[in-house]
């Protein structure tokens, strides 16, 4: 007869397999947002298109990750979290393959999209890692997993740049199929398929609405600078996205069973929470839009001469940074709590981007200063689902975070739209017939912005209460026999 510290000891054994192909599986996913970034400006050769055509290859991920999160919390929430994980990871297969079969545009884009919806794989992933850690490991199995959404990006555009600059770029793709092929496998085998549903259904009318607004508003936020912010065509996809929004919000607010429960939404811990992270969400973005350029820009137009794959290896230590300061974020949730994390966290953020204001001037200044970047990142994108997951009933924990995810999808699409305004405001031509370049200043200012963004989310975090919790606690606070039938089915399946 086993004893009881054996029986524990197994038990985290269990966990502890489960939380590791969550990690894995989530920085996968991850790493689909930065995968062509490193061939964007070769993509119009490639597909044989236009250059504002080309872009929609990084825009169509966008969108496709932006409508599909709440949907796919939604449906997690509803029928199980193994059911839609597995499921996402089987479209990211999908969608890799589709992409490193092709060579035309549309075609491309349908994977594009594919890979994007499975970026839903994340947030699901977050609300089932705080089900199934044991209490002491639950602040930092989340914070893993939650960091990967940084983490994904910023190690993906290394390994991209590499594999772009030694090999086809449809290795690109190939790579990606057999990471998916490997997580589809991975969450197949050793994921528990608990009863972890809850009754309810599926808001046709809602899922649809929301596809349409939030289409609406991406498409013209992240087209605007290509269109002309004053166009026609950007002017009616934003206003006309918002309407359509500001309807869906009206209907779903007497839908007796809503896609989004936004009276949840509006409770004031996950309302700042969720305005916070579009503010930090943007403050990420910046770096990772503007320090590249600035590494690449010729020395004779004032930048760095750096190549892509240099590039890349420069940005590579942020990665880790997030990676490394995912414990830290952990201890800093266990002894403050939420809100004094992310708060700590985007106020690095924001100190980092002080420090690239003034070191500009060497690869190793930006290092710096991108590392402390990073570093606020890893701390507050951790400590976002917590205070998320710590504000809602169970029934909506996958839901939520998914909306919280998007929120932070949101923040680095309007970056992207602004930071290209500024850099495209401020240029000058090095000589007759080449295009023009950004300043200096123009990237100074972007990092201005990016500070100001994070420093504005650290002051809305603080606006948070002290203390708010909702009746119903998160499983992750439930006795250890809730969490031993959720682990159980991962080795007794």
């Amino acid at each position: 007869m086993s004893s009881p510290a054996l029986g524990t000891a197994r038990r985290s054994d269990r966990a502890v397999l489960v939380i590791a192909v969550l990690l894995f599986s989530s920085l996968c996913a991850a790493l689909m947002q930065s995968l062509v970034i490193p061939i964007q400006s070769e993509l119009p050769q490639l597909l044989d298109t236009s250059v504002s055509n080309a872009s929609w290859v990084v825009t169509a991920t966008l969108l496709g990750g932006g409508v599909a999160m709440p949907l796919v919390g939604r449906l997690a929430d509803l029928v199980g979290k193994k059911p839609v994980l597995v499921t996402a990871a089987t479209i990211l297969v999908a969608g890799s393959l589709v992409c490193a079969l092709s060579d035309s545009l549309a075609i491309v884009l349908v994977g594009r999209v594919l890979q994007g919806i499975a970026m839903g794989y994340i947030p699901v992933a977050i609300s089932m890692v705080r089900e199934v850690a044991p209490p002491q490991m639950v602040n930092g199995a989340v914070a893993g997993v939650s960091a990967t959404l940084g983490v994904g990006g910023a190690l993906g555009l290394p390994l991209a740049a590499w594999i772009a600059q030694d090999h086809d770029w449809h290795a690109l793709f190939w790579v990606s199929t057999v990471l998916a092929v490997a997580m589809t496998l991975l969450s197949l085998a050793f994921l528990p398929n608990t009863h972890d549903r809850h009754p309810g259904r599926i808001d046709f009318v809602g899922a649809i609405g929301l596809a349409i607004g939030l289409v609406g508003v991406l498409v013209g936020v992240s087209k605007g600078n290509d269109w002309g912010w004053g166009e026609a065509s950007t002017v009616g996809m934003i206003g006309g996205g918002v309407v359509v929004l500001l309807l869906w919000g009206w209907f779903e607010k007497r839908h007796d069973d809503p896609l989004v429960d936004l009276r949840t939404m509006g409770k004031r811990p996950v309302l700042l929470t969720n305005i916070a992270a579009v503010l930090i969400g943007f403050g990420m973005m910046a770096q990772s839009i503007v320090v590249p350029q600035l590494l690449e820009l010729p020395k004779a137009a004032g930048g760095l001469g750096q190549t892509i794959l240099q590039a890349g290896l420069w940005l590579a230590p942020g990665g880790l940074m997030m990676m490394l300061f995912s414990p830290v974020s952990a201890k800093l949730l266990t002894r403050f709590g939420g809100r004094i994390t992310l708060a700590t966290g985007a106020f690095v953020l924001s100190a980092g981007y002080v420090v690239a204001v003034f070191m500009t001037n060497a690869p190793w200044q930006l290092l710096i200063a991108s590392c402390i970047v990073c570093a606020g990142v890893g701390i507050g994108y951790a400590a976002m689902p917590t205070l998320i997951l710590t504000n809602v009933p169970a029934a909506e924990a996958a839901s939520s975070v998914s909306v919280n995810t998007l929120m932070r999808s949101i923040g680095t699409t309007v970056a992207g739209a602004v930071m290209a305004v500024v850099l495209t405001s401020q240029t000058f031509v090095l000589a007759p017939g080449t295009p023009e370049i950004p300043t200096h200043g123009a990237f100074r200012l972007c990092f201005v912005i990016g500070a100001a963004a994070a420093a504005a989310g650290a002051l809305v975090v603080l606006l948070i209460p002290r203390r708010g919790r909702t009746p119903e606690a998160p499983v992750a606070d439930a006795p250890d026999a809730v969490r031993d039938e959720l682990v159980a089915a991962a080795v007794t399946e």
